[in-house]
């Protein structure tokens, strides 16, 4: 033991002389103790050794030595390598951080509940291995920080926080990172944290979830930045409770048997609107408001993004693929379909580039519980599947565009198409002031249960089997362009519910439809017609000063062509369409010049008193 103290007492001699590092190694841990920050170092008894707070046994301590070493305050550097791993410790935490070293498993206990000089604690992972982990708990805000680290765990959770408070995890700028857990096991993700989870940084971090989900919080997670590629997972791609948020970056997320991206509501909380920057919220809300989310589901039932609160869409790109099948839930006894898009509460949209596709049956690409209000972006939404029908009484239609609240669309570019149903439909009123928005279904193109109503924008809806606009209450056009194509008769182009008593009025607008109009409708706007209808070509109809071009799809099964406008227009078929603003599409244009085609005669257009389509009625158990 005296040999030990002379040793001791020599080291730091040296160090005080030379204002170097001590490092002093415990098994595969190694303290970094600069000389500028040591101050009095207690050497007691013969027995154990003090440096700034950090008290050792010297019976434990492996070896002891002064180097050159600089020392970055607040850092522990993981090193994987294999079946083994190694930890250094900063000396200014060294008091606050207590690692356990299994072969390349790491446990580290963090004691701190304050910053330490002014930051927080970082814990840097590199290296590889297929059998470790790390783990982590404490009670203070702390970053993880991936600096080119591939690690499989074969006994849980790749990265494992017990900590509840904010983690950020962080991949360094330019380096690749993998995590992978094991199969099999009782952890709930590759990526697991009771607490808040912010990831971020302009690295690439790959995860894959083997037990269950790839990336899973207790609380709210937040992605910044960073480039995010989930490649596999038995549940969620990525879970959380209280709020998602995407604010930059670009995430990939495939190969998942359940939702891409999953919040939920925490239960233990109280349940909270969103809050100012989202403090203390628990909303189970999700927010997308920048960067690049792609985002493929194959599962039955699937969704690609879904919210167990309302859903608020502001920017970036998003294209989510939905392919697996409807199916019979006996628990709830509901038919189910994937969605792109899912809220249980309200969506809105002010910004973005979307396109959502399903292929399965009974598939939907927005299917929205509360209220969906679009004021911007692009939507491209398309349906192909089927519907999914378990019994006459238990069903899922597909349909591409579907809220059970009120619909509201004041702007944005939407093109919604659904092969088996409405390709837009509202389970209460439709109001429309805005956009350019087209929609083509074998069904209604655009039904309301209710109300629908149009005042701007550039409107139009084409069905191959049914009506093209359809309300199962009033239908009010009071300006905005509508172009309306429906199916044979009965069908209509533009139908209200007149066997329950109501009626379509036309206060304003620009209307072209090919199709009759709902009977008995009221026309405060005159309308006019003609018995005759090309197919395949363009119409202009001008009024007043400006101009506005229909093309006419090759596939049409009516005869009747309606118009209307502040005043009789003029109307010309087979024109060719240069300049303007295309629309609907690309099947319309606005503000178009045109040359050549032939003026259509037109005579004034009653539309009677018989009803018309039914106005929603007989649709079955689709609804």
């Amino acid at each position: 033991m005296k040999k030990v103290a002379t040793i001791v007492v020599g080291l730091l001699t040296t160090l005080a002389a030379a204002a170097q590092t001590l490092n002093v190694t415990v098994g595969s841990v190694t303290y970094q103790f600069p000389a500028a920050q040591t101050g009095d170092m207690t050497y007691s008894g013969g027995t154990s050794l003090t440096i700034m707070g950090k008290t050792f046994a010297l019976s434990d301590i492996s070896s002891m030595s002064v180097d050159n070493t600089e020392v970055t305050n607040n850092l522990v550097a993981i090193a994987y390598n294999g079946t083994s791993a190694t930890v250094t410790v900063a000396g200014n935490i060294a008091q606050y951080v207590e690692p356990t070293v299994s072969g390349a498993y790491v446990s580290i206990a963090q004691s701190n509940t304050d910053a330490v000089d002014n930051d927080e604690i970082t814990y840097q992972l590199s290296g590889t291995s297929t059998d470790g982990q790390f783990d982590l708990s404490g009670s203070y805000k702390c970053t993880v920080s991936l600096a080119g680290v591939n690690l499989t765990c074969a006994t849980g959770s790749a990265i494992n926080i017990t900590n509840k408070k904010r983690i950020q995890i962080s991949a360094k700028n330019g380096t690749t990172n993998t995590l992978t857990d094991c199969s099999g096991g009782s952890q709930k993700g590759c990526i697991y944290s009771k607490g808040q989870i912010q990831l971020q940084g302009n690295g690439t971090l790959t995860v894959v979830g083997k037990t269950k989900h790839a990336i899973k919080s207790g609380d709210y997670i937040a992605v910044k930045n960073l480039t995010l590629n989930v490649t596999g997972a038995v549940g969620d791609g990525i879970s959380s409770n209280k709020y998602f948020l995407m604010e930059s970056g670009t995430v990939t997320i495939s190969g998942v048997s359940d939702d891409g991206i999953q919040c939920d509501l925490e239960t233990d909380d109280a349940q909270t609107a969103e809050t100012t920057n989202h403090e203390d919220e628990n909303s189970g809300n999700v927010y997308l408001e920048g960067g690049t989310l792609t985002v493929t589901v194959t599962g039955q039932a699937t969704k690609g993004v879904k919210s167990a609160g309302a859903m608020k869409i502001s920017g970036g790109t998003i294209k989510v693929t939905t392919s697996g099948n409807g199916y019979y839930d006996s628990t709830e006894r509901d038919a189910k379909g994937c969605a792109g898009l899912k809220s249980d509460g309200a969506m809105t949209i002010s910004g973005g580039t979307i396109t959502l596709t399903s292929s399965g049956t009974g598939g939907k690409c927005i299917k929205c519980d509360g209220a969906l209000t679009i004021s911007g972006g692009t939507i491209n939404a398309t349906s192909t599947g089927s519907n999914y029908k378990y019994s006459s009484y238990y069903t899922a239609s597909a349909k591409a565009i579907k809220s059970d609240g009120a619909l509201v669309i004041t702007n944005g570019t939407i093109v919604a198409k659904a092969s088996s149903h409405e390709a837009i439909e509202s389970k209460s009123t439709i109001t429309i002031s805005g956009g350019d928005i087209y929609a083509q279904s074998s069904d209604d193109a655009i039904n309301s249960a209710s109300t629908f109503t149009i005042s701007g924008g550039k409107v139009m809806g084409y069905s191959t089997g049914n009506d093209g606009l359809d309300a199962n209450g009033n239908f009010i056009i009071e300006g905005g362009v509508v172009y309306a194509i429906g199916a044979r008769s009965p069908e209509m182009a533009i139908d209200a519910n007149t066997e329950g008593g109501y009626k379509l009025t036309v206060k304003g607008g620009i209307i072209f439809t090919c199709g009759p109009l709902e009977g008995g409708s009221t026309l405060t706007q005159a309308c006019y017609s003609t018995t005759s209808i090309n197919k395949n070509v363009w119409y202009s109809l001008t009024n007043g000063s400006e101009t506005y071009c229909f093309k006419t799809p090759s596939s049409l099964s009516v005869s009747t062509l309606v118009v209307s406008a502040s005043s009789k227009p003029t109307v010309k078929s087979g024109v060719t369409v240069s300049g303007g603003t295309t629309m609907m599409n690309g099947m319309g244009y606005a503000s178009a010049t045109v040359s050549g085609g032939s003026e259509v005669s037109l005579s004034s257009y009653s539309s009677g008193g018989g009803g018309g389509g039914g106005g929603g009625g007989g649709h079955g158990p689709w609804w």
